[in-house]
């Protein structure tokens, strides 16, 4: 059932105008179509049914699934979706928090706003949730940008990326996840992987060293040639870190992703220093600041990017583009992305030509979709959607079916 909330103005006076002056922004330049001031956002909660072993996700009362808020935002122009995907056993957002603060704060500071002005709506969502560190609930904000750079793409008849002036560079190699329990698993999991044309693997490790160096063994001669990629999710703390990190390496492994959590300043550092591996950083980087201050500081040889992590298109794009004005590394990840978030991933990817195989592993463990035509590897590639915007059509009917399926309700905000 739906739920139907008034118009709040409140969050667009205290930002001091900032929506008066949209239309001299970067994103409202004289002569292109106007995008419309935004009239309702809708958000459909749901949980994406999975398969196979992945430690993240599960959800309180017994709940399972890839948790999702699908979001449309309405002009007179046009409509423009996006989701946010929270991971509670990932970072500090859920579900939960991310609808209300998406229904409270968010998309009531939006309402009225020129859909146009992605940059001013950010500092409009920064009114209504102040930052902390650093951006305020990235991952929740992260559907609203995307939504509004599909909305713009629909408007103007391009995709995201050209919106840029970029083009997609192709199709990119993909990497399938081994996420196992046991030693004995990696054979089964690595076969399912090389049946779909899988030739990359990433593992996940922490905290038991000897435990990750033989499952980096098995990987690397699950594949001989290929890229293989570990990610701690910051469950090392810096000494087992730093003895574990040759060991990787003598394994096979190239790259040690999040090996810290990113508060550990003087460990980043020390293993940047002792070189035994490329050290990136994940969820630590949120906001570009983030990410200047981590190189300024000798943590990091690069990064591993999820826009659906960092508040959307407009901070991951602008990442990258310090990543590779300090020719650093970058490779590309994501959060098990469903439908819109991986496409919009894909755009980003494919304009900056992203040459790692990236980590998307929405199509090994996700069962459902609400495109019409949904997104798929194939032979262990993916393709960037070309249509306009994110390049993809929602089935609302699916997606109304989800919701219901995963027992949550529609929320409309105007």
């Amino acid at each position: 059932m739906s739920q139907h909330l008034s118009r709040r103005k409140f969050v667009q006076l205290a930002a001091g105008g900032i929506a008066a002056t949209a239309s001299s922004s970067a994103f409202g330049m004289a002569g292109v179509r106007p995008t419309g001031m935004i009239k309702r956002i809708d958000l459909y909660p749901s949980r994406y049914p999975m398969t196979g072993y992945f430690k993240f996700f599960s959800g309180p009362d017994g709940s399972t699934g890839r948790a999702c808020v699908t979001i449309k935002i309405t002009t007179d122009q046009g409509v423009g979706w996006g989701q946010s995907i929270p991971i509670a056993k990932w970072s500090d957002e859920t579900l939960e928090t991310a609808v209300a603060a998406l229904r409270h704060y968010f998309a009531p500071a939006l309402i009225g706003h020129d859909a146009a002005d992605i940059n001013g709506a950010h500092k409009l969502m920064d009114a209504a949730i102040a930052p902390g560190f650093t951006t305020s609930m990235p991952i929740t904000r992260a559907g609203l940008d995307i939504a509004l750079w599909d909305l713009k793409g629909r408007v103007e008849n391009k995709p995201v990326c050209e919106l840029w002036g970029m083009k997609p560079q192709g199709p990119i190699d993909l990497s399938w996840t081994l996420n196992v329990k046991k030693i004995e698993d990696v054979e089964a999991v690595a076969a399912q992987g090389k049946a779909r044309g899988y030739h990359n693997f990433n593992i996940k490790v922490a905290p038991n060293p000897d435990f990750d160096v033989e499952l980096a063994k098995a990987a690397r001669a699950a594949a001989p040639d290929g890229f293989l990629w570990s990610d701690a999710n910051g469950g090392y703390d810096p000494a087992t870190a730093l003895k574990a990190a040759p060991r990787l390496a003598d394994a096979g492994v190239d790259v040690l992703e999040a090996p810290l959590r990113p508060n550990q300043i003087t460990g980043y550092q020390a293993l940047k220093k002792q070189g035994a591996l490329p050290i990136l950083m994940d969820e630590g980087v949120i906001s570009p600041n983030d990410l200047e201050q981590f190189i300024a500081l000798g943590m990091i040889d690069g990064i591993a990017c999820k826009p659906s992590r960092c508040g959307g298109l407009t901070s991951n794009k602008r990442q990258i583009e310090i990543i590779n004005s300090h020719k650093m590394m970058w490779v590309g990840s994501g959060l098990t992305d469903p439908d819109l978030s991986l496409a919009a991933t894909l755009h980003l990817y494919t304009a900056f030509g992203l040459k790692k195989p990236a980590a998307l592993n929405g199509p090994q463990f996700l069962t459902a979709s609400i495109l019409k035509n949904p997104i798929s590897d194939k032979g262990g590639q993916m393709s960037c959607p070309t249509g306009p915007g994110l390049g993809v059509e929602v089935d609302e009917g699916l997606l109304k079916s989800l919701v219901k399926q995963s027992g949550y309700g529609v929320v409309t905000i105007t």
